[in-house]
């Protein structure tokens, strides 16, 4: 019978974490059906079946964080039970289906465990245990493990790092408890641990809520940001006045013209995009000892999905007509939002707008998704009065908050660039300059 791998959902993705099961043991399945839910550190995907029959057996329970190419389940073939069948053309061409390892001579063996490596002590354990047990020096051979056969799973070490037991394993072994560290690319990078100050236990009116990887992710980012990046932040009020009214008009005959609704994020992604062409520095990366200035403008516009906030990279942005700007925007939130995001919508971003204003928000002070230098937040449109040639009027306005990397650039560069959006939008033109 075929085996379901955990699928590379990218080039550099190393491991996965089943979200939740689709099908249950005994379920028929149909070829190309969703079958699961698997999450990396940045997309949760759906995975179908490569195959029509029925799931067998399931490897990797729901939570449990495996590495690429380990089996996760089984599934019977409907037709030639033991024929292997066909790779599938899911994952852009990685097949999702692992040939049949020979049969251990040992009595009650799994191949799962087969494919495991094996420590020191013997003791087969999966690359993500492993990894976990480093991170939180644990050593395995106190854990109690709660899956199949008694095999130990990520969650049993996360929970064993957590309680008393640890600290004491080792005290006992004459060693001072370690922080846990996050590491990237081999860096060091600082605690990103969820339980950095002593929390109560939960009470029995508590509800614990298991962190996702995107929420463990965006947890460990935003930490790594606000603790490396010596960031500053700068606000200016535009009056878009003009916008409004344009947008107003323009609104019924643009959606149905071109499918999706006109807002305002596509017209201060082109006016950001216009003030990058002046002030090319603010699109730039920290790089240790030097400053990469990006060519390509990459948008990264932030999106209030279910699971959590995620940020899709709309390439090339300042390259997008003002209707093209609005369709690809679109098309990205939607993606985002039925979790259908790919790691290539995710990458390469250079600059990220955030619309806080849909949510009422009239400021803010963002945090910088590294390793971009800057993310710009536009906020809610709100009617004020406002001087216009030494006389009060009614006008809509707008306020543009800009947080970015004093590393790469300082605050006057920052407050040109401001003015540059601020200009754009109070000078709008349907047609982006």
């Amino acid at each position: 019978m075929p085996t379901i791998t955990m699928p590379q959902l990218g080039e550099t993705v190393t491991e996965g974490t089943v979200g939740r099961w689709l099908k249950k043991v005994g379920d028929p399945v149909a070829k190309y059906e969703p079958l699961l839910e698997v999450e990396t550190d940045k997309v949760a995907s759906e995975i179908p079946s490569p195959f029509a029959g029925v799931l067998s057996e399931i490897f990797a329970a729901e939570g449990e964080t495996v590495a690429v190419g380990a089996p996760v389940g089984e599934i019977a073939l409907s037709a030639a039970p033991g024929v292997a069948g066909p790779k599938s053309d899911v994952d852009a061409g990685r097949p999702l289906v692992a040939p049949q390892p020979a049969a251990s001579a040992t009595a009650g063996s799994r191949r799962f465990d087969g494919a495991l490596p094996t420590s020191s002590d013997g003791i087969r354990y999966s690359p993500a245990v492993r990894k976990l047990a480093r991170q939180h020096r644990v050593d395995l051979q106190g854990v109690r493990g709660s899956g199949r056969g008694g095999r130990v799973t990520a969650r049993d070490v996360a929970a064993f790092a957590q309680s008393g037991d640890a600290a004491a394993a080792q005290a006992t072994a004459g060693q001072q408890p370690v922080a846990s560290t996050a590491s990237s690319a081999g860096a060091a990078r600082p605690s990103t641990a969820i339980q950095d100050v002593p929390v109560s236990p939960p009470g029995s009116d508590d509800t614990v809520v298991r962190l996702t990887p995107i929420r463990k992710t965006i947890a460990e980012r935003m930490v790594f940001s606000r603790s490396t990046i010596p960031f500053a932040w700068s606000m200016v009020e535009a009056d878009i006045t003009d916008v409004v009214r344009w947008r107003a008009a323009e609104k019924d005959a643009f959606k149905a013209r071109e499918g999706v609704n006109l807002t305002y994020l596509p017209v201060v992604i082109a006016s950001v995009c216009g003030a990058l062409r002046e002030f090319p520095a603010v699109n730039s990366s920290w790089a240790g000892d030097h400053i990469i200035v990006r060519k390509h403008v990459n948008v990264g516009v932030a999106v209030d999905a279910e699971e959590g906030l995620v940020v899709p990279v709309l390439r090339d942005a300042d390259r997008f007509s003002l209707a093209g700007l609005a369709q690809a925007v679109s098309e990205l939130a939607e993606k985002a939002r039925k979790r259908r995001l790919t790691m290539d919508d995710l990458a390469d971003g250079t600059i990220t707008v955030n619309n806080t204003g849909a949510l009422g928000s009239v400021a803010s002070v963002p945090i910088i998704n590294p390793p971009q230098a800057a993310i710009v937040t536009m906020e809610a449109v709100v009617k004020r009065p406002w001087v216009v040639n030494d006389a009060l009027a009614i006008r809509s306005i707008m306020n543009l908050c800009l947080c970015f990397d004093h590393r790469v650039f300082d605050g006057g560069m920052a407050s040109r660039f401001l003015q540059s959006v601020k200009r754009r939008l109070e000078n709008f033109s349907s047609q982006p300059s």
